[in-house]
């Protein structure tokens, strides 16, 4: 596995943000269902997005790409795929595309992914699928994938869904039942998480022309047949990598800080919680939305405080790591579903910050977390977490020296992590790969 070693810096200089990983999963699945030719810029173009891409194309659609340009042209009515849909290491992938493989005109999809995804619960979306008409499986029947969808379309009616767990179930929904034969009725039971997810989804539907009604607490769906037109779509800066950086910014941020380019305050992001968490532990930053850019500046403490971020799980990693500047203990809360992400972020988090010398105390929904006077030089461990690997690198650079495992989990999300924060001056350098 390979790693990186890590030295003290102090960081300065100009960051373009990557676009929304997000938004390009959505926007890549809505136009390869749109009848006709869409145009979507700024697209990411990861490892995540890539599997979603290759899924689409799987179905049917044409799409090819200039740079990060994609031109797609979707049809509902999709193919049967000459082999199966291999997801990566992509939760939305699966979930986004398990839905879509209802829409197959006959025969089955059966989608998988790689060891870890192969352990994420898949059941919330199989059982709705399953009220709707459509026959879907786990084949090891525990509800993790690989799964089997039979196509013939999506029949239609009421679904209930256990909204516990993750909002991609809801939006894997949302996006393929304007083409069930009957209208569809979808209703959250349990406590809906991360919210903004499926703010993001009704946004991107409504640019390609189909707007869903739903109650006031968006916890009822009702979805008429419909069709997406084609449109051009620009996909925002993601706000989930922006606040890595912002974290890199307030923890080692030079007399210049770190500027982060390329974000829209336009469309909801659920990340973009980070700047109010920043504001309560009084970071110092400067917003120009008009520019859309934030300049973080270096802290030398921060404010302790309780975090509930049921919304923004994504943040977990982040916060921990701005917790390592607290004057005072950093509480978070509201993300035990973040123990079924690409790890269990709770403990892997707790583990590792330990080692730097932070005092953690594990609970089933969050951390508190104590910061350490210095930070002790660490090796850890990223466990092939694309969201680890970028916090624990970015923690590592309050330490004198220390080892960071596990560089090729980045390409999900961020492929030129390294290189920016190099072009940061941060003392970053290879390691020989370990066993």
């Amino acid at each position: 596995m390979v790693s990186i070693q890590i030295e003290k810096s102090k960081i300065n200089g100009v960051l373009g943000c990557p676009s929304s990983k997000s938004y390009s999963h959505r926007a890549i699945a809505i136009a390869s269902l749109a009848e006709g030719q869409s145009i979507i810029s700024n697209a990411l173009l990861s490892r995540d997005t890539l599997a979603t891409l290759a899924a689409c194309k799987a179905f049917g659609a044409n799409i090819h790409h200039t740079n990060n340009i994609l031109h797609v042209a979707g049809n509902h009515n999709l193919d049967t795929p000459e082999n199966i849909i291999n997801a990566e290491n992509s939760g939305t992938t699966i979930r986004i595309m398990c839905a879509m493989s209802a829409l197959v005109k006959k025969g089955f999809t059966v989608l998988t992914g790689d060891e870890s995804l192969r352990r994420r619960p898949m059941y919330p979306i199989l059982n709705a699928l399953e009220q709707l008409g459509v026959y879907a499986y786990s084949t090891k029947m525990d509800g993790t994938p690989p799964l089997i969808v039979r196509g013939g379309g999506i029949k239609g009616g009421t679904a209930v869904i256990d909204g516990s767990v993750s909002s991609q179930f809801l939006s894997s929904l949302l996006i393929s039942c304007i083409y069930a034969d009957t209208e569809v009725t979808l209703r959250i039971k349990d406590q809906q998480v991360s919210k903004p997810y499926i703010y993001s989804t009704l946004e991107t539907m409504k640019t390609f022309g189909v707007k869903i009604d739903h109650d006031p607490n968006f916890l009822e769906y009702y979805i008429e047949s419909n069709k997406y037109k084609p449109t051009v779509f620009e996909i925002p800066g993601d706000f989930s990598t922006a606040a890595v950086m912002l974290a890199a910014g307030l923890l080692a941020g030079g007399d210049d800080g770190i500027i982060v380019k390329d974000l829209n305050f336009s469309l909801p992001q659920a990340d973009s919680k980070i700047l109010d968490i920043i504001r309560m532990m009084e970071g110092h930053l400067k917003i120009d939305k008009q520019k859309g850019e934030i300049t973080a500046y270096g802290s030398e403490k921060l404010e302790g405080g309780e975090f509930c971020i049921m919304d923004s799980p994504d943040l977990l990693p982040v916060i921990s790591i701005l917790a390592l500047k607290a004057r005072s203990q950093v509480t978070i809360s509201g993300v035990a579903h973040a123990r079924l992400k690409e790890t269990d972020r709770i403990t892997n988090i707790a583990s590792q910050l330990t080692k730097l010398g932070a005092i953690i105390k594990e609970k089933k929904d969050g951390l508190s977390i104590i910061a350490p006077s210095v930070l002790k030089n660490a090796s850890l461990e990223a466990f092939n977490d694309h969201r680890l690997f970028m916090a624990f690198t970015i923690a590592s650079l309050l330490s004198e020296k220390s080892i960071v495992s596990g560089v090729q989990s980045v390409d999900v999300s961020y492929p030129n992590f390294i290189q920016d924060m190099i072009n940061l001056e941060a003392k970053i350098s290879l390691m020989p790969d370990r066993e």
